[in-house]
């Protein structure tokens, strides 16, 4: 398994939390609280999590080909709802 997170400082991270879910949640089960969320990709799960000073995004795949996938997609998404603001946008692998 391959797991990688992001941590991206924002004041509106329930807001794009809630975003991502409802968004996904059209085609794919997606599940969230205004400070937690799941979506499950068929590339893998996605966990987010939302606090005052920012997003938490942790995603999870079978290989490094479909972590990268699965990263884009979210990420894309995740800039195309916040559009108004500039985000700092920094994958590490997860420990």
């Amino acid at each position: 398994m391959a797991e990688a997170v992001c941590e991206t400082p924002t004041a509106s991270g329930s807001r794009h939390l809630q975003q991502l879910r409802e968004h996904f949640a059209h085609e794919i089960p997606a599940d969230c609280t205004p400070t937690e969320g799941s979506i499950t990709f068929p590339l893998g799960p996605v966990a987010l999590r939302a606090d005052a000073t920012g997003l938490t995004i942790t995603v999870t795949a079978d290989d490094a080909d479909r972590l990268a996938e699965l990263k884009d997609v979210v990420i894309r998404h995740l800039v195309r709802f916040a559009f108004r603001e500039t985000l700092a946008v920094e994958w590490r692998d997860a420990a």
